[in-house]
């Protein structure tokens, strides 16, 4: 006997698991006009960047030595965040979706309130806990000589502490579609916990790793807040694009919509790299 489907679903040829299905017919005027003028909303301000962009100075503008002195430091800072990310984000993802313990619940709002807290907020709490008069960075001052703001380092510290969030949300939703028997079969083999991480899950969980370090990558390049209030706006040191940006735009707009539309082409990379897992419905 062959159990109904839910009204609005139908079952897959191979799996039998429920399938949308799509709504036939033309959109009600109610809910069309709001959705177009949403669209206009979202998509007017960027094509305005591509009609109002410098194309015919557009490659002096991009060659100059404080451009690439600024997308350098960009992409070898938001590489840097995002590897910190991976060490330490991946283990606290597994934490969260493998193991119980007291206080999960919050945990997983600390890991998660970077996303939703102003990036100065953060960047302000940076200070206060790494500068050299915070709660931690006084004493890497006094015991190590150690200073962190306004530093490349801070830099690396600031996009991390925003990007991470993304990284570990992204793990750990793989880490609870994936079957952990997988895992206790290793274990009940005589395999560790560590050994059956590494040989079981990590493979099991290595696209979803990947797309979380992809957006953790361009959360830490696109970085503003955080990075302005803990490690300042020195180029060559911690002037990163969106620095690089801001001040442009109070003496140079031309030179600022030339950035951001470097800024621009790498978000529409990632979100043409992350499209088969995010944007295509089956």
């Amino acid at each position: 006997m062959t159990r109904p489907h839910p009204p609005g679903t139908a079952a897959g040829p191979r799996t039998g698991r429920p399938r949308s299905r799509r709504v036939r017919g033309g959109a009600p005027l109610p809910l069309l006009l709001p959705a177009l003028i949403g669209l206009v909303f979202l998509a007017l301000p960027l094509v305005a960047l591509l009609v109002r962009a410098p194309w015919r100075s557009m490659p002096d503008l991009l060659t100059s030595a404080e451009v690439w002195q600024a997308l350098r430091l960009s992409l070898v800072c938001a590489t840097a965040a995002t590897a910190v990310s991976l060490v330490v984000g991946v283990p606290l993802a597994w934490l969260l979706a493998r193991v119980e313990f007291p206080g999960r619940g919050i945990v997983r709002a600390l890991v998660t309130l970077p996303l939703v807290l102003p990036p100065v907020v953060g960047g302000v709490a940076l200070l206060m806990a790494l500068g050299r008069n915070g709660v931690v960075g006084k004493w890497l001052d006094s015991w190590f000589g150690v200073t962190l703001p306004f530093t490349t380092t801070g830099v690396i510290i600031a996009e991390a502490f925003v990007a991470m969030p993304f990284l570990v949300i992204s793990v750990e939703g793989t880490l609870r579609a994936a079957d952990p028997r997988y895992e206790e079969a290793a274990t009940t083999l005589g395999a560790s916990r560590f050994t059956a991480f590494r040989r079981i899950t990590l493979p099991l969980i290595a696209p979803g790793i990947a797309a979380g370090a992809v957006l953790a990558w361009a959360r830490a390049l696109g970085e503003f807040g955080a990075t302005i209030t803990f490690a300042g706006n020195f180029p060559g040191r911690t002037q990163t694009m969106p620095l690089a940006v801001y001040l442009a735009l109070q003496d140079d707009p031309e030179a600022a919509i030339a950035l951001s539309l470097v800024l621009l082409a790498v978000s529409i990379a990632v979100l043409a790299g992350l499209r088969d897992r995010w944007m295509t419905v089956s």
